[in-house]
This record gives structure tokens, C-alpha cells and sequence, in this order.
């Protein structure tokens, strides 16, 4: 018989923050008779946009959308190469497959667990049509690094900003949402994971008016004639389908809730960093516990939380010994390049034993522990009481 935890008891890795704002919301959409992709979603466009500083937002079904239609916008095809990390979750590498592409995975910086910018030069070739940086965790990337590389090598510059929204950096001395976008295009996820949701969804912001038209094309079958537009005229308008096109858009029911999230969104993001900043007081007494690093031009949203075990303990262990106590962890990012599928897709790195070592040692050795808005001080440090307890027994066992 396998032992249960009751539900109450469980202090779980996340928990959207949904309240009266979301409920009041829904009622617009479904009292109005539209339900799929209409007014909501124009509205959440544009204050959307408004919120991140973007020229252009354009809503999608999720990010994994998102970031195919970047990169098709971009000119990514067939037996091209997009530079990118394999530490993220595989809807990253898998996008650039999507178009038949091939990813060429570079290594993390071990402190803010994003993409090195010193190991992106020697991953070009002349078949590299773009590279794509991801926010990991809500940990803005270092952008200002970053932008000048892809405009030297003339590269577009892919933000996968899954994790990101709301998160900050400095910029050029003024503090800026990510999704600007600084470099060509933002991609944005509303998973519940996520600091705002939609249940699911995605956003593409940019500042490329032809590549925001793309998008809208593309998301509906690239109807000629969107439903909205047909509905509202007074002539019969006969709708051409003009290339390939998908089924990737968002609806008018998770667009209420997405503009009532990002009202609530900077608030949200407050308790968050409140909470991060009592993890960073509370966790420096664990000997050898890494803890995440923000640099000081960025603000995080803090999507997640991702220590790193002191060496020789074992993840899973600490992981098994903390849901026995009745809390829910993750383990560190996933590397795409260690996933049964990527045994058969084609990926390259640099041509050394080592080219992924500090992507594989953070997934091996990061542990996410919970965090959301309304995580009480006395849960938090159930929290930290269970993780301390639990490296210790490892410790005891590595040294009997």
C-alpha cells in the first residue's frame, strides 16, 4: 500500500494566485456570447505591451507557440542552427526542431544558472540563423552583454521569457521590464507555474511591425480575414487562407484572467521577492548551500527558487525526506540533452567532454523549493527546517 498525504497537510512547490478579480473577470467573456480569441485578448494585447514598454504584443495558445513562430519569423528552417541552452525545459530545444532546425546547446553560468555570453562565439557557424537566450527561473539574462553579440555576428536575439514576466533589468541606466523587448523578440509563458496565468497561454512582444503581423497571420490558420473582423463588418467578407498557418491562439475566457493577473502582477511580485529575501536570510546557516544569485542589475520575479545541495548529497533523498515531511519540491532545470528524445534528435555542443558540465551539474544538484504569493512565514520555515534536516541525515549517512 502506498502512503498518501493528505491534501491540507502538503505545503506544494507552487500555487497560482487566484482570487474575486479573476472569478468577476471570466463573467465578461462568458456573458457576452464571445469566447475564443476577440476583444479580451485585443485588450490584454495592448495592456500588455503597455505593462513590459513593447511596440507590439501578440497572444498565443502558450509559450511553446510563441517560440516557434519566433523563430519562423526570424527565417529559421529546415538544417538551420539556433544557439541556445540545454538547460531548460525541452519546449526550448524542441521549438527549434519544430522548424527543422538543429539546437546547438552552450553552457550556464553556475551563480544565475543562464546562458554564458562568453561561450557563444565559438558555437557559431555559418549555418546559425539565431540565438535564444531564456530568462530561467524569472533570472533576467545578461542582456547587455548579450544584445551587443547578436548585433555584431547580425544573429537575431530569441528571449525565451517563459518564467520572466515582470522580472526587471537596468538598462542603459533605467530599470525596464524584460519583454521591451531588448533584443528581437520576447516570448512569454502563462502556465500556472507561472507569477500570471491563464491557466495556459503565451505572449509575443516585439518591436518589428512585420514580424507582430506574421504572428497574428500565422496564429489563426493565416485566415486573411480574422472571425472578429468578419462579424463586426456590414458586407459579406469571403476569408482566403494564404500560407501554412496554426491553431495558436489564446481565448477571450483566459484573456479576462490574464488582464486581471496583470493588474495584480506587481503586487504578486512584491510577496515574491519578500519571500526570496527571507529564503537568502534563513538558508545561510546550511553549510554549503548554494544559494541563487541575483545580480545587481536585475530584479527577479522569482518564479521559482533553485538552491544547490552541498556536494555528495543526494538529490532525490533530500527530495523524498522533505515530501515525507509534507513538502513538495523539483528538482533542478532539465537538460534537453539528456532526455530520451534527444538520443534520437540531432543537437551539437562544443566538440569537449565538459561542454555542458556546469547545465549538468545544476540539474543534478538544484532543488526548487516552494514558493508563491500567499506562503506564510510559518510554512516557509517548515520549509527550511525540512531541507536543513534532511542534508543533515544525508550528511550523517556520507560520513558514518
Amino acid at each position: 500500500m502506498i502512503d498518501t498525504l493528505a491534501p491540507a497537510t502538503l505545503i506544494p512547490i507552487a500555487r497560482p494566485a487566484i482570487g474575486d478579480a479573476e472569478l468577476d473577470a471570466v463573467k465578461r467573456p462568458l456573458l457576452s456570447g464571445w469566447l475564443t480569441q476577440g476583444p479580451e485578448v485585443a485588450a490584454f494585447e495592448r495592456e500588455f505591451a503597455s505593462f513590459v514598454g513593447a511596440p507590439h504584443a501578440c497572444a498565443v495558445s502558450n509559450c511553446t507557440t510563441a517560440l516557434h513562430l519566433a523563430l519562423r519569423a526570424v527565417g529559421v528552417g529546415e538544417g538551420d542552427e539556433v544557439i541556445t541552452v540545454s538547460h531548460s525545459f525541452i519546449a526550448t530545444a524542441n521549438a527549434i526542431r519544430y522548424c527543422g532546425a538543429v539546437p546547438v546547446f552552450v553552457d550556464v553560468q553556475p551563480d544565475t544558472y543562464n546562458i554564458d555570453p562568453a561561450k557563444i562565439a565559438a558555437a557559431v557557424s555559418a549555418r546559425t540563423m539565431a540565438i535564444l537566450v531564456v530568462h530561467q527561473l524569472g533570472m533576467p539574462c545578461d542582456l547587455a552583454s548579450l544584445v551587443p553579440i547578436a548585433r555584431a555576428l547580425r544573429i537575431p536575439l530569441i528571449e525565451d521569457a517563459a518564467c520572466a514576466a515582470g522580472s526587471e533589468i537596468l538598462w542603459n541606466g533605467d530599470w525596464q521590464r524584460i519583454g521591451a523587448p531588448h533584443g528581437d523578440i520576447a516570448c512569454f509563458s502563462f502556465h500556472p507555474r507561472k507569477v500570471l496565468t491563464t491557466g495556459d497561454g503565451g505572449m509575443l512582444t516585439t518591436a518589428n511591425p512585420e514580424w507582430d503581423r506574421q504572428f497574428r497571420l500565422w496564429r489563426q490558420h493565416s485566415m486573411s480575414a480574422s472571425d472578429t473582423t468578419r462579424h463586426a463588418s456590414r458586407r459579406v467578407l469571403a476569408e482566403e487562407y494564404t500560407e501554412l498557418g496554426y491553431n495558436y491562439r489564446l481565448t477571450d475566457l483566459q484573456a479576462a484572467i490574464g488582464r486581471a493577473q496583470l493588474e495584480r502582477l506587481p503586487g504578486l511580485i512584491a510577496q515574491r521577492r519578500a519571500i526570496a529575501d527571507r529564503y537568502h536570510e534563513w538558508l545561510r546557516a546550511i553549510a554549503d548551500l548554494q544559494l541563487p544569485c541575483e545580480p545587481s542589475w536585475a530584479r527577479s520575479n522569482w518564479q521559482s527558487y533553485c538552491v544547490r545541495l552541498p556536494f555528495g548529497v543526494d538529490q532525490l533523498h533530500v527530495m523524498q525526506s522533505m515530501l515525507d515531511d509534507g513538502i513538495a519540491t523539483r528538482r533542478g532545470v532539465m537538460c534537453a540533452h539528456r532526455e530520451p528524445a534527444y538520443r534520437r534528435e540531432p543537437w551539437r555542443a562544443a566538440a569537449t567532454a565538459d561542454a555542458l558540465s556546469v547545465s549538468e551539474e545544476i540539474s543534478s544538484d538544484g532543488l526548487m523549493l516552494p514558493l508563491y504569493a500567499d506562503l506564510t512565514e510559518t510554512d516557509q520555515r517548515r520549509v527550511v527546517d525540512s531541507l536543513a534536516h534532511a542534508i543533515q541525515e544525508e550528511d550523517r549517512a556520507l560520513c558514518p
